[in-house]
């Protein structure tokens, strides 16, 4: 008898035996040409790999620890656009779909000296 993972099959004929249902010592039957044999299914079989044994990108980036602050944290870009109120030549601006999906979204700008207007696309 020979078992692959949690399927016994007979030895003799090849065939898939029904399980022992996890019982120690229980002795099997071959359906087809009668074999009586010992159940094997119930072995457990451990294996552990090291990590060094699969070398990763993913897995040497994840050991290292990053924190970011607020201030790492970007929200807006900036364009040459001219400020409305003082005449700055570059704003931050963010985009929002605040309309349907099939209409442009709105375009919100706010210059250093406070002032915030938006347009819609």
């Amino acid at each position: 008898m020979a078992a692959i993972g949690s399927l016994v099959f007979c030895t003799d004929c090849g065939n898939l035996l029904d399980g022992g249902a996890g019982k120690q010592n229980a002795i099997l039957t071959c359906q087809v040409c009668g074999a009586s044999c010992k159940d094997t299914s119930t072995k457990t079989i451990i294996t552990r790999s090291k990590p060094s044994a699969f070398p990763s990108a993913l897995r040497a980036k994840r050991s290292e620890v990053q924190t970011l602050t607020e201030a790492d944290m970007q929200t807006s870009a900036t364009i040459a656009h001219p400020c409305e109120k003082c005449g700055r030549d570059e704003v931050r601006y963010y985009t929002q779909q605040l309309r349907g999906a099939d209409e442009g979204s709105t375009v919100f700008y706010e210059c250093d000296c406070g002032h915030k207007w938006n347009t819609n696309n």
